[in-house]
Protein backbone atom coordinates (compact mmCIF):
# COMPACT_ATOMS: atom_id res chain seq x y z
CA UNK A 1 0.00 0.00 0.00
CA UNK A 2 2.86 1.92 0.74
CA UNK A 3 4.11 1.99 -2.51
CA UNK A 4 1.15 2.76 -4.34
CA UNK A 5 1.08 5.68 -2.36
CA UNK A 6 4.67 6.81 -3.08
CA UNK A 7 3.28 6.14 -6.95
CA UNK A 8 0.42 8.14 -6.74
CA UNK A 9 2.21 11.10 -5.35
CA UNK A 10 5.04 11.18 -7.41
CA UNK A 11 2.63 10.96 -10.63
CA UNK A 12 0.50 13.59 -9.52
CA UNK A 13 3.81 15.92 -9.24
CA UNK A 14 4.89 14.64 -12.90
CA UNK A 15 1.34 15.51 -13.88
CA UNK A 16 1.26 19.36 -12.22
CA UNK A 17 4.93 19.63 -13.68
CA UNK A 18 3.30 18.44 -16.95
CA UNK A 19 0.42 20.63 -17.19
CA UNK A 20 2.57 23.41 -17.33
CA UNK A 21 4.03 22.33 -20.51
CA UNK A 22 0.74 21.27 -22.19
CA UNK A 23 -0.86 24.54 -20.99
CA UNK A 24 1.72 26.44 -22.97
CA UNK A 25 0.58 23.84 -26.26
CA UNK A 26 -2.75 24.93 -25.54
CA UNK A 27 -2.59 28.16 -25.00
CA UNK A 28 -0.38 28.52 -28.34
CA UNK A 29 -3.04 26.23 -30.26
CA UNK A 30 -5.92 28.59 -29.59
CA UNK A 31 -4.04 32.01 -30.09
CA UNK A 32 -2.46 30.54 -33.30
CA UNK A 33 -3.68 27.07 -34.09
CA UNK A 34 0.35 26.24 -34.01
CA UNK A 35 1.25 23.20 -32.95
CA UNK A 36 4.24 24.27 -30.80
CA UNK A 37 6.92 21.73 -31.21
CA UNK A 38 9.44 24.32 -30.26
CA UNK A 39 8.17 24.38 -26.76
CA UNK A 40 11.11 21.45 -25.48
CA UNK A 41 14.10 23.78 -26.33
CA UNK A 42 12.29 26.46 -25.15
CA UNK A 43 12.08 24.38 -21.62
CA UNK A 44 15.57 23.26 -21.72
CA UNK A 45 16.76 27.16 -22.98
CA UNK A 46 14.66 28.26 -19.36
CA UNK A 47 16.56 25.48 -17.19
CA UNK A 48 20.16 26.18 -18.97
CA UNK A 49 19.46 29.95 -18.01
CA UNK A 50 19.01 29.12 -14.58
CA UNK A 51 21.87 27.02 -13.98
CA UNK A 52 24.25 29.36 -15.45
CA UNK A 53 22.77 32.28 -13.69
CA UNK A 54 21.93 31.20 -9.75
CA UNK A 55 25.35 31.64 -8.89
CA UNK A 56 25.34 35.11 -10.03
CA UNK A 57 21.58 36.03 -8.73
CA UNK A 58 20.52 33.48 -6.74
CA UNK A 59 18.17 31.05 -7.33
CA UNK A 60 14.91 33.31 -7.31
CA UNK A 61 16.92 36.07 -9.69
CA UNK A 62 17.76 33.27 -11.60
CA UNK A 63 14.50 32.06 -11.93
CA UNK A 64 13.49 35.10 -12.92
CA UNK A 65 15.93 36.20 -15.45
CA UNK A 66 14.89 32.66 -17.07
CA UNK A 67 11.46 32.64 -17.35
CA UNK A 68 11.36 36.32 -18.47
CA UNK A 69 14.23 35.68 -21.54
CA UNK A 70 12.30 32.09 -22.07
CA UNK A 71 8.89 34.54 -22.55
CA UNK A 72 10.68 36.93 -24.77
CA UNK A 73 12.26 34.58 -27.08
CA UNK A 74 9.30 32.98 -27.43
CA UNK A 75 7.83 36.17 -27.93
CA UNK A 76 9.85 36.48 -30.91
CA UNK A 77 10.01 33.24 -32.70
CA UNK A 78 6.65 34.20 -33.24
CA UNK A 79 7.09 37.55 -34.28
CA UNK A 80 10.08 37.45 -36.26
CA UNK A 81 9.70 33.65 -37.75
CA UNK A 82 6.37 32.75 -37.78
CA UNK A 83 4.06 35.47 -38.00
CA UNK A 84 3.20 37.34 -42.05
CA UNK A 85 0.85 39.56 -41.52
CA UNK A 86 -2.23 38.82 -39.74
CA UNK A 87 -2.93 35.60 -38.63
CA UNK A 88 -3.95 33.43 -41.27
CA UNK A 89 -5.25 29.83 -39.93
CA UNK A 90 -4.09 28.47 -43.24
CA UNK A 91 -0.62 29.13 -42.11
CA UNK A 92 -0.58 26.94 -39.22
CA UNK A 93 0.34 23.92 -40.88
CA UNK A 94 3.76 25.59 -42.04
CA UNK A 95 4.21 27.64 -39.26
CA UNK A 96 3.60 24.46 -37.27
CA UNK A 97 6.67 22.89 -38.92
CA UNK A 98 8.79 25.93 -39.16
CA UNK A 99 8.78 25.20 -35.29
CA UNK A 100 10.15 21.85 -35.62
CA UNK A 101 13.06 23.37 -37.57
CA UNK A 102 13.59 26.21 -34.45
CA UNK A 103 13.48 23.28 -32.03
CA UNK A 104 16.16 21.56 -34.12
CA UNK A 105 18.67 24.34 -33.81
CA UNK A 106 17.59 25.64 -30.34
CA UNK A 107 18.61 22.04 -29.20
CA UNK A 108 21.83 21.22 -31.37
CA UNK A 109 23.03 24.70 -29.86
CA UNK A 110 22.25 24.25 -25.99
CA UNK A 111 23.34 20.67 -26.07
CA UNK A 112 26.80 21.87 -27.46
CA UNK A 113 26.55 24.06 -24.75
CA UNK A 114 25.70 21.81 -22.10
CA UNK A 115 27.97 18.98 -23.42
CA UNK A 116 27.97 15.99 -21.12
CA UNK A 117 27.63 17.67 -17.79
CA UNK A 118 24.49 17.59 -15.65
CA UNK A 119 23.65 21.59 -14.33
CA UNK A 120 22.06 22.00 -10.82
CA UNK A 121 19.84 24.90 -11.29
CA UNK A 122 20.35 26.03 -7.42
CA UNK A 123 16.95 25.40 -6.60
CA UNK A 124 16.41 25.43 -2.47
CA UNK A 125 14.82 21.82 -2.12
CA UNK A 126 17.98 20.01 -2.80
CA UNK A 127 17.74 16.10 -2.14
CA UNK A 128 15.60 16.71 1.11
CA UNK A 129 12.60 14.31 1.69
CA UNK A 130 9.88 14.90 3.78
CA UNK A 131 7.83 12.02 5.29
CA UNK A 132 3.84 12.03 5.19
CA UNK A 133 3.24 8.82 7.56
CA UNK A 134 4.62 5.82 5.80
CA UNK A 135 5.21 7.89 2.71
CA UNK A 136 8.23 9.31 1.77
CA UNK A 137 8.74 12.44 -0.96
CA UNK A 138 10.88 14.63 -2.41
CA UNK A 139 10.36 18.56 -0.80
CA UNK A 140 10.85 18.84 -4.48
CA UNK A 141 7.60 17.20 -6.00
CA UNK A 142 5.97 19.09 -2.59
CA UNK A 143 7.02 21.96 -4.50
CA UNK A 144 6.37 21.19 -8.08
CA UNK A 145 2.93 20.35 -6.97
CA UNK A 146 2.16 23.50 -4.93
CA UNK A 147 3.91 25.75 -7.06
CA UNK A 148 2.16 24.11 -10.26
CA UNK A 149 -1.01 24.86 -8.72
CA UNK A 150 -0.73 28.28 -8.15
CA UNK A 151 0.98 29.12 -11.10
CA UNK A 152 -1.92 26.96 -13.03
CA UNK A 153 -4.73 28.54 -10.82
CA UNK A 154 -2.92 32.34 -11.74
CA UNK A 155 -3.69 30.61 -15.72
CA UNK A 156 -6.80 29.94 -15.68
CA UNK A 157 -8.00 33.14 -13.48
CA UNK A 158 -5.89 35.26 -16.62
CA UNK A 159 -8.55 33.07 -18.94
CA UNK A 160 -11.53 33.47 -17.27
CA UNK A 161 -11.16 37.48 -15.67
CA UNK A 162 -8.62 39.86 -17.83
CA UNK A 163 -9.34 41.33 -21.39
CA UNK A 164 -6.84 39.14 -22.75
CA UNK A 165 -8.26 35.70 -21.17
CA UNK A 166 -11.96 37.07 -22.92
CA UNK A 167 -9.92 37.80 -26.66
CA UNK A 168 -7.94 34.55 -26.92
CA UNK A 169 -11.04 32.52 -26.05
CA UNK A 170 -13.00 34.85 -28.48
CA UNK A 171 -10.59 34.56 -31.42
CA UNK A 172 -10.27 30.62 -30.77
CA UNK A 173 -14.23 30.35 -31.46
CA UNK A 174 -13.44 32.76 -34.72
CA UNK A 175 -11.26 34.89 -35.72
CA UNK A 176 -12.45 36.83 -38.39
CA UNK A 177 -15.74 37.19 -36.17
CA UNK A 178 -13.27 39.08 -33.28
CA UNK A 179 -11.22 40.89 -35.50
CA UNK A 180 -14.34 42.66 -36.48
CA UNK A 181 -15.26 42.90 -32.53
CA UNK A 182 -11.99 45.28 -32.56
CA UNK A 183 -9.75 42.16 -30.77
CA UNK A 184 -5.63 43.03 -31.56
CA UNK A 185 -5.03 39.20 -32.89
CA UNK A 186 -1.32 40.23 -33.20
CA UNK A 187 -1.36 41.26 -29.39
CA UNK A 188 -3.31 38.34 -28.24
CA UNK A 189 -0.96 35.76 -30.18
CA UNK A 190 2.47 37.34 -28.83
CA UNK A 191 1.44 37.35 -25.05
CA UNK A 192 -0.21 33.72 -25.49
CA UNK A 193 3.52 32.58 -27.21
CA UNK A 194 5.08 34.59 -24.02
CA UNK A 195 2.79 33.20 -21.35
CA UNK A 196 4.20 29.34 -22.80
CA UNK A 197 7.55 30.22 -22.99
CA UNK A 198 7.70 31.52 -18.99
CA UNK A 199 5.62 28.34 -18.32
CA UNK A 200 8.39 26.07 -20.03
CA UNK A 201 10.78 27.62 -18.25
CA UNK A 202 9.31 27.07 -14.63
CA UNK A 203 8.55 23.45 -15.42
CA UNK A 204 12.47 22.97 -15.70
CA UNK A 205 13.13 24.14 -12.77
CA UNK A 206 11.37 20.76 -11.50
CA UNK A 207 12.08 18.52 -14.32
CA UNK A 208 15.68 18.68 -12.86
CA UNK A 209 14.99 18.93 -9.41
CA UNK A 210 15.80 15.99 -7.47
CA UNK A 211 15.63 13.04 -8.16
CA UNK A 212 16.75 13.95 -11.08
CA UNK A 213 20.23 14.05 -11.75
CA UNK A 214 20.09 17.71 -12.94
CA UNK A 215 19.72 19.85 -16.15
CA UNK A 216 20.93 17.65 -18.96
CA UNK A 217 21.06 18.31 -22.81
CA UNK A 218 18.15 15.75 -23.20
CA UNK A 219 15.86 17.12 -20.49
CA UNK A 220 13.65 19.37 -23.13
CA UNK A 221 12.82 15.53 -24.52
CA UNK A 222 11.08 15.23 -21.31
CA UNK A 223 8.53 18.30 -22.47
CA UNK A 224 7.30 15.71 -25.18
CA UNK A 225 6.00 13.93 -23.26
CA UNK A 226 3.37 17.09 -22.48
CA UNK A 227 2.18 16.85 -25.59
CA UNK A 228 0.21 13.42 -25.47
CA UNK A 229 -1.53 15.31 -22.16
CA UNK A 230 -2.74 18.26 -24.54
CA UNK A 231 -3.63 15.90 -27.03
CA UNK A 232 -5.45 13.45 -24.47
CA UNK A 233 -7.44 16.37 -22.64
CA UNK A 234 -8.03 18.30 -26.42
CA UNK A 235 -5.16 20.80 -27.89
CA UNK A 236 -8.31 24.03 -27.69
CA UNK A 237 -8.80 22.84 -23.74
CA UNK A 238 -7.25 24.18 -20.83
CA UNK A 239 -8.99 22.08 -18.64
CA UNK A 240 -8.69 19.18 -20.60
CA UNK A 241 -4.49 19.77 -20.50
CA UNK A 242 -4.75 20.25 -17.13
CA UNK A 243 -6.76 16.40 -16.71
CA UNK A 244 -4.22 15.01 -19.62
CA UNK A 245 -1.48 15.74 -17.05
CA UNK A 246 -2.35 14.08 -14.70
CA UNK A 247 -3.50 10.95 -16.29
CA UNK A 248 -0.08 10.83 -18.30
CA UNK A 249 1.64 11.33 -14.73
CA UNK A 250 -0.38 8.76 -12.91
CA UNK A 251 0.67 6.41 -15.80
CA UNK A 252 4.23 6.69 -16.19
CA UNK A 253 4.70 6.91 -12.31
CA UNK A 254 2.85 3.74 -11.92
CA UNK A 255 4.54 1.96 -15.09
CA UNK A 256 7.71 3.00 -13.36
CA UNK A 257 6.78 1.83 -10.16
CA UNK A 258 5.38 -1.79 -11.18
CA UNK A 259 8.05 -2.22 -14.19
CA UNK A 260 8.87 -5.55 -12.52
CA UNK A 261 4.78 -6.53 -12.60
CA UNK A 262 5.11 -5.15 -16.38
CA UNK A 263 8.57 -6.51 -17.91
CA UNK A 264 6.48 -8.52 -20.41
CA UNK A 265 5.97 -5.56 -22.23
CA UNK A 266 9.37 -4.36 -22.20
CA UNK A 267 11.76 -2.39 -19.81
CA UNK A 268 11.15 0.69 -22.40
CA UNK A 269 7.22 0.71 -21.99
CA UNK A 270 7.37 3.67 -19.28
CA UNK A 271 8.93 5.87 -22.04
CA UNK A 272 5.79 4.70 -24.31
CA UNK A 273 3.46 4.31 -21.99
CA UNK A 274 2.02 8.21 -22.10
CA UNK A 275 2.13 7.46 -25.95
CA UNK A 276 -0.17 4.47 -25.87
CA UNK A 277 -2.29 5.77 -23.31
CA UNK A 278 -3.13 8.65 -25.84
CA UNK A 279 -3.74 6.09 -28.42
CA UNK A 280 -6.29 4.37 -26.81
CA UNK A 281 -8.31 7.51 -25.40
CA UNK A 282 -8.07 8.53 -29.24
CA UNK A 283 -9.47 5.80 -30.77
CA UNK A 284 -12.69 5.89 -28.07
CA UNK A 285 -12.69 10.12 -28.25
CA UNK A 286 -10.79 11.65 -31.27
CA UNK A 287 -11.55 15.38 -30.30
CA UNK A 288 -9.64 14.24 -26.77
CA UNK A 289 -11.28 13.95 -23.23
CA UNK A 290 -12.38 17.55 -23.36
CA UNK A 291 -12.66 18.48 -27.27
CA UNK A 292 -16.06 18.95 -28.53
CA UNK A 293 -16.88 18.54 -32.25
CA UNK A 294 -16.39 21.16 -34.52
CA UNK A 295 -19.23 22.40 -36.94
CA UNK A 296 -18.78 22.84 -40.31
CA UNK A 297 -20.63 25.63 -42.37
CA UNK A 298 -22.50 23.10 -45.95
Amino acid sequence: MTGLLDNLLNGLALGAVYALVALGFVVVFKASGVINFAQGSLLLLGGYLVAVLHDDLGFAGALAAGVLVTAAVSGALDRLLLRRGDPDPAAAHVQTIVTIGVDIVLATELARRIGGDLLSLGDPWGDGVARLGQVTVADSRLAAIAVSAVVIAGVFALFRFTPWGLSLRAAAEDVEAAALMGVRLNRVRTYAWCLAGALAALAAVFLAAFPAPGLERTTGQIALKAFPAAILGGMASPAGALAGSLVIGLTEALVAGYQSDLHVLGEGFGDVAPYAVMVVVLLIRPTGLFGGKEAARV
